[in-house]
């Protein structure tokens, strides 16, 4: 089933393709928290080695962190495995973007939440034709 499923969805864990290219030429660099592997391998058009990530579960960019995103990215060669960052106390941990998910914010009065919408307040008057 995981054969079908690597041939068939591209949006689920990895395809065929990226995993005989991960094969081919790719070397694990490390792993996050969510448990998405990151590799690297071979050259891009630029000259500059090729970083991909084979997502644990759905491909959602999101779903990786900002010390990951920056080594993707090329802004930094330092991977976040090769090196002890802490965060401080003030820093949030990650989360993945909610939206689409029952996560997902929804104001007051929103067709997707629950309630009524709150009044008008004043500061606005709503258009009226011919008015």
């Amino acid at each position: 089933m995981n054969l079908l499923k690597q041939i068939f969805t591209w949006w689920n864990g990895q395809t065929i393709g990226t995993r005989f290219h991960t094969w081919r030429v790719g070397t694990k660099v490390g792993e996050d928290e969510f448990g998405n592997v990151y590799y690297q391998g071979g050259k891009d058009s630029e000259g500059r080695t090729r970083r991909w990530v084979i997502y644990n579960g759905y491909a959602e960019a999101s779903k990786i962190p900002p010390g990951w995103h920056g080594w993707m990215h090329h802004r930094t060669d330092v991977s976040p495995a090769d090196e002890a960052y802490k965060a401080r106390e003030w820093q949030k941990p990650h989360r993945p973007n909610p939206t689409g998910t029952a996560q997902a914010y929804r104001p007051p009065g929103s067709i997707a939440a629950a309630g009524e919408r709150p009044r008008v307040t004043g500061d606005y008057d709503a258009w009226t034709p011919g008015g």
